[in-house]
C-alpha cells in the first residue's frame, strides 16, 4: 500500500494524495481549491449564503434556452397544486355523478380560497355531473313510463 503507483495507472483513492494536502469533506482527491460547477452549492461556510448571493434577494434568472426546446422547470409557487376535489368531481362525473355534482360545488368553494389550480377540473365536472345526471333521470321516468303503459292492459273503467 506504501508503494507510489505504477506511470500508467490512477493514484488509489485509499492512500493520500502525494505531498501531503488532506482533501475537502466531499470532495475527491486532486479537485482541492477548485471552484464548484455551476449550480452546485459551496460548503466552504456552513450556514452562509452562496458566493454572489445575500438573504433577501432574488436569485438569478434561469438561463435561457435554444428556441423549441424545454427549459429547466420552474416552481409553481408555494407549494401551489391541483385542488383534489376538483380531479374527483371529474372522476366521480363518469362514475357516480352525484356525487360529482358535490365535488364540484365543494371543489369550487375551496378554489376561491386557497389559490390552487384545478377550476377547469372543477367546472368540467359539475357539467358533466349534470348531464349525466339529466340523461339517468330521463332514462329512469322513460323507463317508468313504459312500465305503466305496459301494464295497462287498454280497457278504461
Amino acid at each position: 500500500m506504501g508503494q507510489p503507483p505504477e506511470p500508467d495507472q490512477p493514484p488509489s483513492p485509499y492512500e493520500p494524495p502525494p505531498g501531503g494536502q488532506q482533501p475537502q469533506y466531499g470532495q475527491p482527491y486532486g479537485q482541492q481549491g477548485e471552484q464548484p460547477a455551476y449550480g452546485q452549492p459551496s460548503y466552504e461556510h456552513p450556514g452562509q449564503p452562496p458566493h454572489g448571493q445575500q438573504w433577501g434577494q432574488q436569485p438569478p434568472y434561469a438561463p435561457q434556452v435554444p428556441y423549441g426546446q424545454y427549459g429547466p422547470p420552474t416552481g409553481q409557487g408555494g407549494g401551489r397544486g391541483t385542488n383534489v376535489l376538483a380531479i374527483l368531481s371529474l372522476v366521480f362525473a363518469f362514475v357516480f355523478a352525484p356525487a360529482g355534482i358535490a365535488l364540484g360545488h365543494l371543489a369550487r368553494r375551496q378554489l376561491r380560497t386557497s389559490g390552487e389550480d384545478g377550476a377547469q377540473l372543477a367546472t368540467w365536472g359539475l357539467i358533466l355531473s349534470y348531464i349525466f345526471t339529466g340523461l339517468f333521470l330521463l332514462a329512469c321516468c322513460g323507463w317508468l313510463a313504459l312500465a305503466i303503459w305496459a301494464g295497462s292492459d287498454g280497457t278504461s273503467t
